[in-house]
């Protein structure tokens, strides 16, 4: 189907230097054969919609699983309702969990997780706004090896924060990638 004359292409519906990213992501892994899959919370699927932006990224990723509830989070990437309880969806164990259930579940190499508190509100002293929990589980490599991180972005706004999470889930889909200092806003 053609558009209509008057209506203009839209090339990219997400942020250049997201695309960007995720073009890298993609054609790092393709390089070395590595399949991918992401669990999305906060980001609600912004990591996965960068992905598919970059055509031919079918051949390396191959889910996103968007587990914005907690009962999302238990039925589709099996976090037990015992970390939830006792850790939070905002935790180090749930990212770790939610890691591990889109790894096994999805059958790739690597995965990566994203929980947090995108605003403007639901924040905490604890965990304040722009806490944001990232996990990333390899194939065969023993579950101690899953490495997570909790990021504190600041309040910059819903979108603001969901762009760094994102931006930092990308990151940790580069072959080797290490846990590292977030982007600078």
């Amino acid at each position: 189907m053609s558009s209509a004359p008057d209506q203009p292409s839209v090339d990219l519906l997400l942020p250049q230097e997201l695309v960007d990213k995720a073009r890298q992501v993609i054609e790092a892994n393709r390089a070395v054969g590595r399949r991918l899959a992401v669990a999305e919370s906060c980001t609600g699927g912004l990591v996965g919609a960068a992905l598919t932006e970059i055509p031919g990224s079918s051949d390396v990723f191959e889910a996103s699983l968007v587990t914005y509830s907690n009962d999302a989070k238990m039925k589709l990437v099996g976090v037990s309702l015992d970390v939830l309880e006792t850790f939070g969806s905002v935790s180090i164990a749930n990212a770790w969990a939610m890691a591990q259930g889109a790894l096994d579940r999805a059958g790739v190499d690597v995965a990566v997780a994203i929980t947090g508190i995108a605003g403007p509100d639901g924040g905490s002293e604890k965990k304040p706004v722009g806490t944001v929990v990232f996990a990333r589980a390899e194939r065969d490599a023993p579950p101690d090896k899953i490495k997570a991180e909790r990021r504190e972005f600041g309040n910059l706004g819903r979108g603001g924060i969901r762009l760094q999470a994102a931006l930092c889930a990308l990151e940790l889909l580069m072959p080797d990638a290490p846990m590292a200092a977030p982007p600078a806003p």
